[in-house]
């Protein structure tokens, strides 16, 4: 199976403030603000949920194709995915837009002022999926957080080639209509969401529950520190704990990793639990590290740390697919 992973590339510009942004703030002048702040510390992060889910899929040894809109700037970023088995050949550049930028500024009480340029994002909806598909072998396409019309294209596209594919709305629930959300959601193989996105997304579609599992193939949501849930219409749901964090956390990109870890299962025709467990493993490691990109697969721990947390059967089936076999557990 190859994994085509659809989204926002993105680069985030991450700063801190050594004050508080309130004592900073005139009452009565709220109206007319004009303020600069002066910044101690700057980091560089690469980012983008697509780019994330590719360079995860690539740690697990898998090549996914990376399907994206960026700006020239992309060079040294794309260098980076290509180095951690990412296929960057179909990523569309942008003659006259920058890669989208996350520009954050945290003050000393956790509180953040941030901008979003979405930049050569937004001429995502000029690629056409069908040219790319055409040359892979068993494509599943994954539909993450994009420029919305992009988002719907490579959806109606998917159906119209009969190809399966993802839906992970994410962040852009937030901004589509009921009817779009509607429009990306139905006939998935796939729906990812948080338990707030999964409130959200029945509220703005008017679906219940049970609706939503009628139209996808199978429902996945993540939970935290409850770890993850796999439902679908034809099965009784399973839950599938995390594995212990050790030490720090910061939990940015957590959820991209996630998604990295369950679909390289699903490449490798493992089971959607024994994915999901291979999806907590990865998320712990983002978790454990500063950045949605910094972490390395070290296969001998990382198998041990998966066994220690589901059993030796997990470890077996997570081994087999890091060594690329498709050899189903018990077969």
């Amino acid at each position: 199976m190859t994994i085509v992973v659809t989204g926002s590339i993105a680069t985030d510009y991450l700063m801190v403030f050594p004050g508080r942004f309130a004592d900073q703030l005139v009452e009565g002048k709220l109206d007319t603000v004009s303020l600069s702040f002066l910044a101690d510390e700057l980091e560089i992060r690469r980012g983008g949920v697509a780019a994330n889910i590719a360079f995860g899929l690539g740690c697990l040894g898998h090549a996914p194709v990376l399907v994206g809109s960026v700006g020239a700037d992309f060079a040294e970023y794309g260098a980076w995915l290509a180095a951690h088995n990412v296929d960057t050949g179909h990523v569309r550049y942008s003659r006259t837009r920058h890669t989208a930028k996350f520009l954050c500024t945290t003050d000393t009480a956790q509180n953040q002022i941030a901008t979003f340029y979405a930049g050569a994002m937004n001429e995502a909806r000029e690629i056409e999926l069908a040219p790319i598909l055409a040359g892979l072998a068993d494509p599943l396409v994954v539909v993450s957080p994009n420029d919305p019309e992009a988002m719907l294209r490579h959806t109606t596209e998917c159906r119209e080639l009969g190809v399966p594919f993802v839906a992970d709305p994410s962040q852009q629930l937030a901004r589509m209509t009921g009817e779009d959300i509607r429009e990306l959601v139905d006939g998935a193989a796939y729906l990812f969401t948080n338990e707030y996105e999964r409130t959200l997304l029945t509220y703005k579609t008017g679906w219940a529950n049970d609706d939503v599992l009628d139209r996808v193939g199978t429902w996945v949501t993540t939970r935290g520190r409850l770890g993850a849930s796999i439902e679908s219409a034809e099965r009784a749901t399973v839950t599938v704990p995390v594995v212990a964090p050790a030490g720090r956390t910061e939990p940015t990109g957590v959820g991209d990793a996630f998604r990295a870890g369950f679909l390289a299962g699903t490449a490798r025709r493992l089971d959607e639990e024994r994915a999901a467990q291979l999806g907590c493993a990865l998320a712990t490691l983002v978790l454990e590290t500063v950045g949605t990109q910094e972490y390395e697969v070290e296969p001998v721990s990382f198998v041990e740390r998966l066994a220690r947390t589901y059993g030796p059967a997990a470890g077996a089936a997570a081994q087999s697919c890091l060594d690329g076999s498709l050899v189903k557990e018990g077969a």
